[in-house]
């Protein structure tokens, strides 16, 4: 059905089921629609969150001179405006966050509803789960930036260090109204996180699994590992990579892949690494390792240091061997 196709069903898991997922193309059905748009309105913000996280540059030097001058009231004003501005939109990025890990429950809810299986609901609902994997792609891409930018917690360390202060020598802004201490408080937990987005939405997705007690776990697993199996498929099939229009949908493909391995990690009782789980991890790893080195790194450190059960006994050594190397 649709450009979702099934060549070839394996019992083997090792191998696993043939698909082609076309995350260039796919549109709404007329039953997608309305959960489609609401998501859309989310996804449209992703563009400008990613850009401005790239063009982000902090206020150091600022800083730097208001504790090097720390009676010069002058610097302190000055290291306080450089701030402020920038812990605004610190807060959009945090908002932001909050408004994607209700996205992708509202995505959950339609793509693992009963009485469909996964593979049912990928196959009728591919315009979701392009959506899903798009929010996944956004979130990889931002974790990436957040880590090589030690300014992002630099400034926001400094901003609440000084709040106080700035609040008695009536110095405050628009900023202290928008950031107070409760939401500062808020903002600290997600960027004290390495992986801030991430840590989000596995959060939202072991949510998603407690509050919604009435559906089988299954339901939910199931949908994360199959469509890892699709992305890895398509990844080491030649044919199926000819089928793309831009090489960037190459890395998107990676960078999903990884992101549905982390959520099913978190949200199942033995997790991704273990023998019994429905994920190929061996051929997800040689995937990556397939990959121009440079390119799939930061990927492989997501494995590596965003999973829950990578270091326990159930996973093998082969497999950690490889996450090793």
């Amino acid at each position: 059905m649709g450009n979702l196709l099934k060549v070839l069903t394996c019992t083997d898991l090792e191998q696993g089921p043939n698909f082609f997922l076309d995350f260039e193309n796919a549109q709404p059905t007329d039953n997608e629609q309305q959960t489609w748009m609401s998501v859309g309105s989310v996804l449209q913000g992703t563009r400008s969150v990613l850009s401005e996280l790239q063009e982000y540059c902090g206020a150091g030097n600022e800083i730097r001179e208001a504790i090097s001058n720390p009676g010069n009231e002058i610097f302190q004003e000055k290291a306080w405006n450089a701030v402020c501005p920038l812990v605004s939109k610190l807060k959009r990025f945090f908002e932001f966050s909050q408004r994607l890990d209700r996205a992708l429950q509202s995505l959950l809810v339609a793509l693992t509803c009963p009485p469909l299986t996964s593979m049912q609901h990928l196959e009728r609902e591919q315009a979701l789960a392009k959506q899903f994997a798009e929010i996944l792609h956004f979130t990889l891409q931002f974790d990436e930036l957040k880590m090589t930018n030690p300014a992002i917690q630099n400034d926001f360390s400094y901003y609440r260090r000084t709040l106080s202060r700035m609040r008695i020598n009536n110095m405050g802004s628009d900023v202290e109204m928008e950031v107070n201490n409760e939401m500062a408080n808020r903002m600290s937990l997600f960027y004290a996180e390495a992986t801030p987005m991430l840590k989000t939405l596995s959060d939202g997705t072991t949510r998603f699994v407690q509050e919604h007690k009435s559906l089988p776990l299954e339901n939910t697993t199931d949908c994360l590992s199959t469509m890892a199996r699709v992305c890895k498929v398509m990844l080491e099939t030649p044919e199926y990579r000819k089928r793309f229009a831009s090489e960037e949908t190459v890395f998107f493909c990676l960078r999903v892949m990884v992101g549905v391995i982390i959520l099913y990690d978190h949200v199942h009782p033995v997790g991704a690494f273990a023998k019994s789980s429905k994920i190929d991890m061996k051929g997800c790893i040689k995937v990556l390792k397939d990959q121009p080195a440079n390119s799939v790194e930061g990927l492989l450190n997501a494995l590596r240091y965003n999973t829950k059960h990578l270091n326990e006994e159930t996973t093998s050594k082969q497999i950690k061997a490889m996450l090793q190397q």
